[in-house]
């Protein structure tokens, strides 16, 4: 017998990603909603509760509402939205977090599905933060630069679409300018920083792609570590993880460049450690497509744990 999957909001950037993924597999039946029913609550109250997973790809109060019509005590639900992100009494989706998460996953009823900007700091970071390698009330500083399918289906219009009151013909954007970008609690709390980091986010012209940066002075680090050291932290967090690599030192050493698009269509988060030794400086690099690794692809390793399917079924 095959699980039932149903996910509400499927028309969206995610939701559509996700069904993509979805349609082709054998074992796992889709349940879905007629057009004139989606937004029909009772409708989904009783997809909702007829479901083994649902994955909720909707704006956060809506997110919310579905989460209160479900009253099946098995059923359960990944949540793709920001609501839920640092809830203590939901399980975050991230299974490389630590050697225990994927057991969480696989065993909670409610998980939340991590932020792409956020996913990506929180993997780069929170080893070192919980290694003792970078002290938890440091300042942190994160830049990041998205394809602009990140921004659903508004910022997709402006650049897509010349007749779009928002059309824009900008290669490049920096945008939530007054710091108060909503991944950032959840980038906190995930870390473990004791003060609140500072994320200055943009979007390129291009649909999806994404790198994150965090700049570090060596010496500013009670530890002291070297790029070495950072490196080897990492390596060993992420070791026999399917889908996040750290690239050799001496290749991230030696990178004249990096694309924000190289792995796209993927379900990878390829991260770097790109050194100026003699000055010591740092900065840590992590590659992904935001609709990967970074939303839909996440979204789906859950369900498989969820379900004690292979964690890559339908991912490779």
């Amino acid at each position: 017998m095959t699980a039932k999957v149903f996910i509400d909001g499927e028309v969206g950037t995610t939701g559509l990603q996700i069904r993509a993924r979805l349609e082709p597999r054998r074992d796992l039946t889709l349940l879905r909603l007629p057009e004139a029913a989606r937004k029909d609550r009772d409708a989904r109250a009783e997809m909702l509760n007829a479901a083994d997973v649902s994955i909720l790809c909707l704006p956060d109060a809506a997110a919310r509402e579905a989460v209160s019509l479900i009253e099946k005590p098995d059923a359960r639900v990944i949540d793709a939205s920001t609501a839920h992100r640092t809830d203590p009494d939901w399980v975050y989706g991230l299974p490389e977090y630590d050697v225990d998460q994927p057991r969480r996953i696989t065993e909670a009823a409610r998980v939340s599905n991590p932020g792409c900007y956020a996913l990506t700091s929180v993997a780069l970071l929170h080893p070192l933060v919980s290694g003792d390698l970078i002290p938890a009330d440091h300042p942190i500083t994160i830049n990041a630069v998205s394809g602009y399918s990140g921004g659903g289906k508004s910022l997709i219009e402006s650049f897509e679409n010349p007749n779009s009151p928002d059309h824009t013909e900008a290669a490049y954007r920096v945008y939530a300018l007054g710091l108060k970008h909503k991944h950032v609690p959840e980038i906190q709390q995930h870390i473990g920083l004791s003060q609140r980091p500072l994320l200055v986010p943009s979007v390129g012209r291009y649909r999806q792609g994404m790198i994150v940066q965090i700049p570090l002075h060596l010496a500013a680090l009670p530890a002291r570590p070297s790029a070495r050291d950072l490196h080897a932290a990492l390596a060993r967090h992420y070791q026999g993880r399917r889908f996040v690599s750290v690239v050799p030192l001496l290749e991230s050493l030696a990178m004249k460049l990096l694309e924000p698009e190289g792995l796209n269509g993927t379900n990878e988060l390829r991260i770097f450690v790109c050194a100026n030794e003699d000055d010591g400086h740092v900065v840590l690099m992590g590659l992904l497509d935001n609709l990967g690794k970074g939303a839909s692809g996440q979204a789906v390793q859950n369900m498989n744990l969820m379900l004690r399917l292979p964690e890559a079924a339908g991912l490779e």
